[in-house]
């Protein structure tokens, strides 16, 4: 197969100079399954998921900077909570 030069995921923007900080929490195992619903894109070094548990939703943080990757959660909210989070991440107003 050759290059594949399409679509490859969502950008997060550029965060805003005085962007508002997230408190992420370290992964803590509190469901058997977790569902991705929406991921940005895996060519940055930073990316994100936005994700479903236990009638819960969360923003997963994947940050690749160092030699190894760092996980890290943020607080498991309702659905409107996360979302707006989740939106406020993409449009770089929120890390």
């Amino acid at each position: 197969m050759g290059d594949y030069v399409g679509y490859h995921g969502i950008h997060v923007a550029l965060g805003y100079p005085q962007c508002a900080s997230i408190e992420w929490n370290p992964v803590t195992p509190r469901a058997d399954r977790v569902r991705v619903q929406a991921s940005t894109c895996g060519c940055s070094q930073i990316m994100y998921e936005y994700c479903t548990a236990g009638g819960l939703f969360f923003v997963r943080r994947h940050d690749r900077t160092g030699d190894r990757t760092a996980v890290m959660e943020s607080d498991w909210l309702n659905r409107r909570l996360t979302e707006s989070l989740w939106l406020r991440i993409l449009n770089g107003e929120t890390r």
